[in-house]
């Protein structure tokens, strides 16, 4: 399932004690305003804990219609590219069980009281 800007006012307003649903869509609206208004200025941004949305800058370079299989050139363009934090990576991927160590629970399964 997709988690949507809908879905992530809704959350936050769940969330949070005392939030009313249009404070929820300002505060989710806004945050994603500073993200978006950074990334243009092409500054990257850190979510510890999270992770980190870089810009980067592609050269023009040769490529191909996969259609008519006609060459053209592609103009140099930025894109945003997004590395998970190694907090994120660990909780998305579990070590496995140790089999001389059954007693013994991941780290990251730890702290989230599992």
């Amino acid at each position: 399932m997709t988690v949507t800007k809908a879905r992530l006012i809704e959350a936050v307003q769940k969330g949070v004690y005392g939030v009313k649903p249009w404070e929820a869509r300002r505060l989710v609206e806004r945050v994603l305003e500073i993200i978006q208004d950074t990334l243009v200025r092409g500054e990257d941004v850190l979510i510890s804990g999270f992770g980190k949305f870089e810009v980067r800058e592609k050269r023009p370079r040769q490529g191909r219609n996969p259609q008519t299989g006609d060459r053209l050139l592609l103009r140099e363009r930025r894109v945003v590219v997004f590395k998970t934090a190694s907090t994120l990576r660990r909780q998305l991927n579990p070590p496995p069980p140790d089999p001389e160590k059954p007693w013994a629970v991941a780290p990251a399964l730890r702290r989230q009281g599992r």
